[in-house]
């Protein structure tokens, strides 16, 4: 009789071994890693040349971030999306695994993915840190780091929901798109200058300022822990949900 968690962990390694074989994951590692390297190597020149401060999370954890925002959509349409195209997701069910276990395995094999890309950018801090006298703040990076790993699980949790709605990858790419910008990105923007009750519930969801106000900063905040964590579990939840509802259809 297998377990809740070894069911998870089955799938989840399934999945992240996929990632290595589709050309898609490549295109958005080769992505990351490029766009990374070049903003890295440009702002390094610039401060050896002209003097100034080194600032790696500037350099890498942002515009990082801001990656994530367009190409975790693409990391994670596939998940769900192409099991329900090919019909797999039917066998799936009638196998001894729940739908939770399914979904909780599909989001970490993505997790697993892209926190080897965080991982791999650390070679970016090495170069920075013997470039640099006396070298980086090592606490306020991992704090940094942190909450970068946080918020791109509450992204690919979204995109793992957005994934199990449709059986059509580029539908899927799409409304996880939407849904990183329009409601958990911008969310707050009109009400930036309001301090109603209002206002402070959408401040408290956009994905931002949970990242950029204390873990960008190397602050921990419990609070902000707590939101991510949050998220993801009602994302996934949802995803649960719907899943479950192809089961009855």
């Amino acid at each position: 009789m297998t377990t809740p968690m070894k069911n998870v962990w089955t799938i989840a390694k399934r999945e992240f071994n996929m990632y290595f074989v589709s050309p898609v994951a490549y295109a958005v590692a080769f992505a990351f890693l490029g766009i990374l390297g070049l903003i890295f190597y440009a702002n390094l020149s610039r401060v050896a040349n002209f003097g100034g401060s080194p600032e790696f999370v500037q350099w890498v954890l942002s515009p990082f971030v801001t990656l994530m925002l367009f190409l975790s959509p693409g990391v994670t349409m596939r998940l769900m999306s192409e099991e329900q195209r090919t019909g797999t997701v039917e066998l799936l069910l009638t196998a001894p695994v729940r739908e939770w276990e399914l979904v909780t395995g599909k989001w970490l094999a993505a997790f697993g993915f892209m926190a080897v890309i965080v991982f791999v950018t650390g070679l970016y801090a090495l170069v920075l840190n013997n470039y640099t006298t006396p070298g980086l703040d090592r606490g306020a990076l991992l704090v940094a780091y942190a909450g970068l790993l946080f918020m791109i699980g509450s992204m690919l949790a979204v995109g793992v929901f957005a994934s199990a709605l449709f059986a059509n990858q580029i539908a899927a790419f799409f409304t996880t798109l939407a849904l990183l910008i329009g409601f958990l990105w911008l969310i707050s923007l009109p009400f930036q200058n309001d301090t109603s009750a209002t206002a402070t519930v959408f401040n408290y969801i956009d994905f931002s300022g949970h990242f950029y106000n204390n873990f960008y900063n190397g602050v921990v905040d419990l609070s902000d822990g707590v939101y991510f964590i949050s998220m993801i579990a009602l994302f996934l939840f949802l995803a649960t949900r719907v899943v479950e509802s192809r089961r009855w259809r």
